[in-house]
Order: C-alpha cells, then structure tokens, then sequence
C-alpha cells in the first residue's frame, strides 16, 4: 500500500486518501511474489522511500485492518511463514508457533546495506531503522511489541541458515501436528 501511495502521489499523511485507494486496490500473494493490480512488486517494498513512509502509512488503524484481513485470507489458501512486526500480536495471535524475530540496528542496517537495495550510508539506514522503530513502538494499533508467548530469537549473530536451524530444532522439538493459523 505504501508503494502504491508514493506511485499515486498520494499523500500517505491524508488518512482518507489512502483508504480511497486502498479500496481500488487488488493485493495478492502467489507464495513468493507480492502481486498488486496484476504485477509483481516484491523488488519494491524495500526500497529507501518505501521504508521512510511505512510507518506513517502502517500507522493508518483501518488501513491496518484492510491489510491484515488480505494476509490472513491468503494464510487460509495456502501453508504460510508470516513475518511482520505484529504477527503474533494482532493477526495471528492463536497461531500454534510465534516467534519474536529481533536484531540490534546495527545488525539490521548491516544485513540492509549489504543487501545492495538501498541508496542510503551505512549510518543512514541505521538511523531510519531506529527511527522506524521508535515511531513502530507507539502506534495506537500495531505497535512493535513481543506478544505473550511468543518465542524470542536474537538473530544478531545469526545467520539465515542458523535461524532457520533453530526454528527446525524447536518444531522438531514440539513433536506438533502442522500449524493451523486460524
């Protein structure tokens, strides 16, 4: 949606805009790409002016709502990872595993940086990454918080493969029947 609204020029502090476009918007996930009016915008969603204008748009509590009712109809199509800054708090909140991803910025602006994606320094993406934050953590709705029972995983340190090695073990750990997000 924020995509979308830099697109369309649409001022992403003007609430009733964006819900205006929202509603024209047709937003799908083919387990691999994010399909919006029909074309592929997953390369997109990471660029510098998406992440300097998440926040104030995520901020939207009825946008919110628009966008979790889309993630939680395509988890009920097909077996899915979620990953977000409230998964577990406020959309899938029953799901039988929760997991609380977090990194220190410095971590984070380095796996940034290194991902070629973003036009910024170093010191620049760790800046928007903690002011990011700081705006994610007083949200009315949405806010960046651990849920209760969620499992932390500091991933600081970690690579993708020894995260996922540590989701593996504990799952195999669980002796659990598949997940059921619902």
């Amino acid at each position: 949606v924020t995509y979308k609204c830099l697109q369309k020029k649409v001022d992403a502090a003007d609430e009733k805009q964006v819900l205006s476009l929202c509603n024209t918007l047709h937003i799908d996930y083919d387990g691999s790409t994010v399909i919006v009016d029909g074309a592929d915008i997953t390369s997109k969603l990471h660029s510098d002016d998406v992440d300097r204008a998440v926040s104030a748009v995520s901020a939207i509590v009825p946008l919110r709502h628009f966008v979790n009712d889309i993630i939680k109809n395509i988890a009920k199509k097909i077996n899915v990872v979620v990953e977000g800054r409230d998964m577990t708090s406020v959309v899938f909140p029953n799901a039988e595993f929760r997991f609380y991803l977090d990194a220190s910025p410095d971590a984070r602006a380095g796996r940034r940086f290194n991902q070629k994606v973003s036009a910024l320094s170093l010191a620049e993406i760790k800046k928007s990454i903690k002011e990011r934050d700081a705006l994610d953590k007083n949200k009315t709705e949405g806010s960046l918080k651990i849920a209760s029972g969620a499992t932390v995983i500091d991933t600081s340190y970690l690579t993708i493969s020894e995260v996922y090695a540590k989701f593996k073990d504990m799952l195999l750990d669980t002796a659990s029947v598949p997940v059921n997000v619902n």
